[in-house]
Order: structure tokens, then sequence, then C-alpha cells
């Protein structure tokens, strides 16, 4: 089983053409993700009693995410994305971050689970980010940790206050996945580069195994203690860029999974990948994050669909 926790809300995408709602939040549009390529995969979040509440619980049913938290009397979670000329998004947020009595009910949750997902808003904002730090802390012995802080400065305004809650998860994570916009932002003036290394020595020994940076066109690039990798990005028509970072944790996560590389008691080995696998694992998951890129909302691909985008670019290749 693998387990995401975090913020669920609705996207209402602001476009020249007109406004359209889609269900997302960076850790939901994860869990969403890794279910579409196979995975038994449950989401730890809040939606309300609501129309949007109805559409966050029907989204991820559709796509087999279990639900062991049913909705609350609070409103659902609003994010409003505007949509430049290029299909980049802005963001800003109407939403209630808390977990009410999460810790009494987490030894259940949490049973099986070989691998926590969690970041973005779900990190930051309190007083739900308490709770999602217990959860890792109490998933740490026994499941492979993956984090991505996803920052929104609009929410998060201090800086000092993100960089601070950021390298607590990032200490306690094994997977670690960061834009380069998060990463100037935490840390400004530094090569984001040379902050994804310095990442990967956080926590010491129980610190990440894999630091990886989304940097759009660039390509990601990825570093473990075996070494570093790069992958070009995948050349396509870009419809907008909701959901494309999180197609990537998914992808990327489902990658690690597929390699038997999950669980606590897998952690050296994930230390241990080579820098030939850790291509590979990029690979994947810039091609998930380029079909996601190709339509609009966020709408990760499933695993048919990946695997022939697979097959197409191979087929490139050779010819």
């Amino acid at each position: 089983m693998l387990t995401v926790i975090g913020e669920g809300l609705v996207d209402v995408v602001q476009r020249t053409s007109g406004i359209e709602a889609h269900v997302g939040g960076s850790p939901l549009n994860v869990a969403v993700g890794l279910a579409r390529l196979d995975h038994p995969v449950q989401f730890i979040g809040r939606y309300g009693r609501d129309a949007y509440g109805d559409s966050v619980a029907a989204h991820l049913k559709a796509s087999s995410v279990m639900l062991p938290q049913g909705p609350d009397g609070l409103p659902t979670s609003v994010a409003t994305a505007l949509i430049d000329d290029d299909g980049a998004a802005t963001y800003t947020f109407d939403l209630t971050w808390e977990l009410p009595g999460l810790a009494d009910r987490l030894l259940f949750m949490l049973q099986g689970t070989t691998l926590l997902h969690t970041g973005s808003i779900a990190a930051m904002l309190e007083p739900g980010a308490r709770d999602v730090l217990a959860a890792v802390e109490h998933a740490h012995p026994s499941a492979t940790i993956s984090f991505d802080p996803n920052c929104r400065p609009s929410i998060i305004t201090d800086v000092n206050y993100a960089r601070r809650q950021t390298e607590k998860f990032v200490a306690l994570a094994d997977v670690v996945k960061a834009s380069d916009e998060d990463l100037e932002w935490l840390y400004p003036g530094v090569d984001v580069l040379e902050s994804a290394r310095r990442w990967l020595s956080l926590g010491g020994a129980e610190g990440p195994a894999m630091v990886v940076v989304t940097r759009g066109a660039a390509g990601p690039w990825g570093v473990t203690a075996a070494g570093e990798a790069q992958y070009a990005a995948p050349a396509v028509e870009v419809a907008d860029t909701v959901g494309a970072g999180d197609s990537f944790m998914a992808a990327l996560l489902s990658g690690v999974v597929d390699r038997g590389l999950d669980g606590a008691q897998n952690r050296d080995d994930l230390r241990a990948l080579p820098a030939e696998g850790l291509a590979e694992l990029l690979g994947r998951a810039a091609r998930a994050a380029a079909i996601t890129v190709s339509r609009a909302g966020a709408n990760p691909p499933t695993r048919a669909e990946l695997n022939r985008g697979e097959s197409d670019s191979a087929e490139l290749t050779s010819n």
C-alpha cells in the first residue's frame, strides 16, 4: 500500500477562453498519478460536505484511490489558477488545512504502508502541518518517505519559516523532488544544484537517498550517493503546466516501487542506485510530465499511456 497525505482542493482555472474547475492539490494529484500507474494508494486529506467536496471524492474514486477519511463540515479548499499565454499557471488560494483526530487513527491508517508521500501546503500550513510531520515520523521506521516542498509563497510568505519547515521534512525523506523555482525561493543567490546536493546530506545516515530537481525545458536533474544524472525534457506542445510536477513525482515514485526499492528495509539499495538507474527514473518521470502538460488541467497519464509514450520515444530514437 502507498499512502499520500496532504491537501485536496479544486483548481478554478481562468483562461482567456473562459473559466474551468478541476480537482487538484499537489498531494492529491500525486495520489491520482500513482493510482493511474496501477499502484494501490490511499489519500489522507480533507474535503467538505459541499459540491466541490463531492467532486474531490468522485475524482479520487474514479482513479481507484482509497479514501480512509470522509468529508468534514468545513468548506472544500479552492485554488484559483490564472493561465498566461504560454500556459504557465499562477495561483491564489482560499483554503483550510487541518486533520483533527488523525493522530488517533494513524496506526490503523498506515498499517502496511511501504511508501508515504507528502509535501506542498500540507507540510507548511498549521495546524495540519504538525499532524503531517507526526505521520512522517511515525511511518519512517517502516516506509520509504518522499517529499516535494512545492512552495507556495503566496500562502507561506515567510521564507525563513518555509526553509526550516522544508528541511525538517527533507531530513526525514528518502526521495525528495523540488523545482528550480522552489530552490531559488528557499535559497536565494545559491545555485539550485548546490542546494540539492546539500539536501542530500541533511539527516546524516538517515537523510535522503535521492534528490531530484525539475527545471522546466532544461529537463530534470538528480543526485544520489552513487552519482548524478540528468534527462533532456521531451519536446511537447504545452496546453498548460497544471499538475506537471505532480505527474513527474508520481512517475518517479512509481519507478522506485517498480524496482522494489520501497520500504525501509530497502533504504540501502535505494541509496546505492547508480547514475544509470537514476537517469532511467528521470526519463520516465519526464515523459509522464510531458503527457500531462500536453492536455488541460492536472491529468496524469495511465501506465498504458506512459508505456505507449516510451515505445514511441524508443521508435523515434531507433529511426
